[in-house]
């Protein structure tokens, strides 16, 4: 006999609720939450539907990993810490054996970022995963995609491109050995959400966002927020050694300019503030690369040895499969 809704959140999904400011978690009409004293509570939502923002056949367990980690990507965008967050869950089916996998992952992050699950909802239908998350930041440290100003340097965490590599390796578009195809496929199913890097940069930085549609057209939603232009040189862009051994050139630069799913952050720096950045990363605090510069003007302009480059394409669109 199939599992009904409840049966089935009790057995996967109940957690006793011990996470700061759950005064109620599952197991009611609603969760009840108090606020951290003196903070602002970001929240964000995304849907990852199956056979499009994953294979249907992927390991459940990765599934949920990657579901949760992209969405705690969100908060990280914003310098918030994790609270809380919810999950809708829609599958075709109750398979008790994917559900154990989904659910072991869920809570393996869950457990790491220390965030708590205090409610949400199951449905038969396609398959497709729903999570919104809750954090805390006070108001005056957010990293805001609208405060980006000219004259400010623009700096990306980590490196770009490997999620793009890692969905040509899932297609079966690209061809790598073993130990290539261990590392983009972490990077694929198991992106680390920068929230270290947003927590030291709080007070530092006043703007920034996560790579997740593609650096070029992530760098112009802050454009288009903060009313500037940003001029990047593709030199600078930080690629990976794995990625430089399994492509060429021309392939590289669409990956880190227009790939996304990296979940690295994106972030701006006002000149005043360059020497705190620079100590971090001489620390080895924060792996980070500037890449450029915020200007007057609109939309991202793209260098190559001093001269203009015209990317093949500028990103992700989620409503046009072409892009």
């Amino acid at each position: 006999m199939a599992l009904g809704e409840f049966e089935l959140i009790k057995r996967y999904f109940y957690q006793s609720a011990r996470a700061f400011g759950v005064q109620m978690g599952i197991g009611d009409d609603c969760a009840l939450l108090q606020a951290p004293e003196g903070k602002v509570i970001a929240v964000s939502m995304d849907t990852l539907v199956g056979g499009i923002h994953f294979p249907r056949n992927a390991d459940p367990e990765l599934i949920a990993e990657r579901a949760l980690r992209v969405n705690l990507s969100d908060l990280a965008a914003m310098g918030a810490e994790p609270l809380w967050f919810t999950l809708g869950l829609t599958m075709p089916k109750v398979d008790e054996r994917w559900m154990e996998g989904f659910a072991r992952g869920l809570f393996t992050v869950a457990d790491e970022y220390n965030i708590a699950l205090v409610g949400g909802d199951t449905t038969r239908g396609p398959l497709a995963i729903t999570i919104q998350v809750h954090g805390a930041v006070e108001s005056d440290h957010a990293l805001m995609r609208a405060n980006a100003r000219v004259g400010d340097l623009i700096y990306v965490t980590g490196n770009v491109g490997d999620a793009a590599a890692a969905l040509a390796v899932i297609r079966q578009e690209l061809t790598v050995g073993k130990s290539a195809f261990n590392y983009f496929m972490s990077h694929y199913y198991r992106p680390q959400p920068r929230l270290k890097e947003a927590k030291m940069l709080r007070g530092i930085s006043q703007c920034a966002i996560d790579v997740s549609d593609g650096l070029l057209a992530d760098l112009g939603h802050i454009c288009e927020e903060s009313g500037v232009g940003a001029k990047i040189d593709l030199e600078r862009i930080p690629v990976s050694t794995a990625l430089n051994k399994v492509a060429e050139a021309e392939q590289i630069a669409d990956w880190a300019l227009a790939g996304g799913d990296d979940y690295q952050l994106c972030f701006t720096v006002s000149p005043d503030k360059l020497g705190q950045v620079q100590a971090l990363i001489d620390a080895g605090k924060l792996h980070a690369n500037a890449i450029g510069e915020i200007v007057k003007g609109s939309g991202v302009e793209v260098l190559l040895e001093g001269e203009v480059f015209e990317p093949k394409r500028r990103g992700y669109n989620h409503f046009d499969t072409d892009a």
